[in-house]
């Protein structure tokens, strides 16, 4: 007789994860825990908890990607294990990199010919582009001080005041002078007139936006150029120009193709924009491009051998994931230059129908322009602070999450509101946020009018016994003898209806 033995597997393993003893255990959150626990309970602790983040596809602050097709998805799962640095082992990896940097340059109108390279280099955002074109400006800045024979000790950079952080780190962190040019009511971009005016013999460069954070509106990067070229020639310095299109470069090649922003303009050098952005990417990627090799500095460039071969990187990090870099190439193949303009006039179309209702609701007024990246500024017609962020607050009841914030100098008496339109907000989600606002506005507004109760006291003031010292004296003691509340009508706080659940 053949005996079967069958070894038990630990009791943990055995049942639903809800049964397990780790869901009454506490979690260990700061410090390393002492045994190991299954996988199974390992994920489901994790996935709980993460169920409390918002959604990220209602999150309409983010200008970032929610969204890829799930062929891409796959890519991306299979690629997650190779190191971007390791080029020499993943030699494929690293030519994706590069055609996706001469896709992008071309698509900015580098002056390269068909058999020549761009220069450029993928990052983990714009911020990281941000900081290597800034070195590369104040490095190519000191060497022409130093060949001149003239201090090289206080570069400074010329931008507007809705300039995004990542602006204000690099000034920090490499030590440059920002000189920021205010916004003023009703012009809430650079001005480049002011911007020229501004510049000096230790401009390292102007940085102009293609598509403002604040309100997604294109700078005048043309006049910026004629007016620089103009104050270069009288005063004989070389001021150039950067574009930090994060948000603004995966749209205008589309829809305004004629806009002259780019490579086609002599003074602009280099060019970053956001993959993770209209680039339709997930959050992890960036790029900057620069017009030709004289714009990077050499002595920037490194080079390593230890990984199997000679390596050129000029980065401010050094492992990273190489799957961002692979769907960058997926979306350039699948989208194609058809692809991009068609997502980007469905964007255009659902920022279009999202503004038209927010008008029609009336107690709003519109900041943002038409032409720009598709994104909806407005702020209340009262002008009250308090009631734009508490609508935002509100609207995070339904899930949606719209930021509120005050404008920077010297609008900072303005305070507005804005919705990102990415790919993923289509017509049927724009009409149910407009819906929902209509409801929190309900809500914002009975709250507002709602009677502050009166209440009356009727008290006793006591003298205090006699101290010694005058100045000790202790204050009279104080007896309430009634009290009445004036009665307030609670059903103006039910026009509203009941607290609205997230959707």
């Amino acid at each position: 007789m053949v005996l079967t033995i069958v070894q038990r597997q630990e009791e943990e393993s055995l049942g639903p994860i809800f049964a397990s003893r780790y869901v009454q255990d506490p979690v260990p959150r700061y410090a390393l825990p002492e045994k190991s626990i299954s996988k199974d309970a390992a994920y489901q602790i994790i996935h709980d908890e993460l169920l409390l983040d918002s959604s990220p596809r209602l999150n309409l602050a983010s200008f970032v990607t929610t969204w890829m097709e799930p062929e891409c998805d796959k890519l991306i799962i299979e690629a997650i294990n190779k190191n971007y640095a390791d080029m020499d082992e993943y030699p494929i990896t690293t030519e994706i990199q590069n055609r996706c940097v001469n896709i992008i340059a071309r698509l900015f109108n580098s002056p390269v010919n068909e058999k020549e390279s761009a220069v450029g280099v993928g990052t983990v955002g714009s911020s990281e582009a941000i900081m290597l074109a800034g070195l590369a400006f104040k490095r190519r800045w000191q060497n022409r001080r130093r060949a001149q024979g003239k201090p090289c000790d206080k570069p400074n950079i010329v931008t507007g005041a809705n300039v995004q952080v990542c602006w204000e780190k690099f000034a920090r962190y490499f030590e440059v002078e920002i000189k920021e040019v205010k916004l003023r009511d009703g012009f809430y971009v650079m001005d480049p007139v002011k911007a020229v005016e501004m510049v000096d013999e230790c401009t390292i460069c102007v940085a102009a936006i293609l598509g403002s954070t604040l309100t997604g509106e294109f700078e005048d990067i043309k006049l910026l150029d004629d007016l620089l070229a103009r104050k270069n020639m009288r005063t004989g310095w070389d001021t150039p120009i950067h574009v930090d299109a994060a948000s603004g470069g995966f749209i205008a090649p589309f829809l305004y193709p004629e806009l002259q922003w780019d490579f086609r303009l002599p003074l602009v050098k280099s060019i970053n924009v956001s993959g993770h952005k209209y680039g339709l990417v997930y959050a992890g990627v960036g790029w900057v491009i620069w017009r030709n090799k004289e714009d990077l500095p050499e002595e920037l460039i490194f080079h390593i051998n230890y990984l199997g071969a000679d390596q050129p990187t000029f980065t401010l990090n050094f492992s990273k994931g190489s799957s961002h870099i692979i769907a960058q190439y997926y979306q350039f193949l699948r989208l194609g230059y058809e692809g991009y303009k068609n997502v980007m006039k469905n964007c255009m179309e659902s920022a279009k129908i999202l503004r038209q209702g927010l008008v029609q609701i009336g107690c709003f007024h519109i900041i943002s322009k038409e032409k720009g990246v598709p994104l909806v500024a407005f702020s209340f017609k009262d002008g009250k602070k308090s009631s734009a962020f508490k609508l935002s607050k509100i609207l995070r009841r339904f899930g949606w999450i719209v930021p509120a914030y005050t404008l920077p100098p010297d609008v900072e008496h303005m305070t507005v509101l804005r919705v990102v339109v990415r790919e993923d907000f289509g017509r049927a989600m724009v009409e149910k946020f407009l819906s929902h606002m209509k409801i929190a506005l309900k809500e914002l507004h009975s709250v507002m009018e709602a009677p502050i109760p009166t209440i009356r006291y009727t008290i006793e003031l006591k003298p205090c016994e006699a101290a010694e010292d005058e100045a000790l004296r202790p204050l009279p003691k104080v007896v309430v003898l009634s009290q009445e509340v004036e009665p307030v009508d609670r059903s103006i706080h039910l026009s509203g209806g009941k607290t609205k659940g997230v959707c």
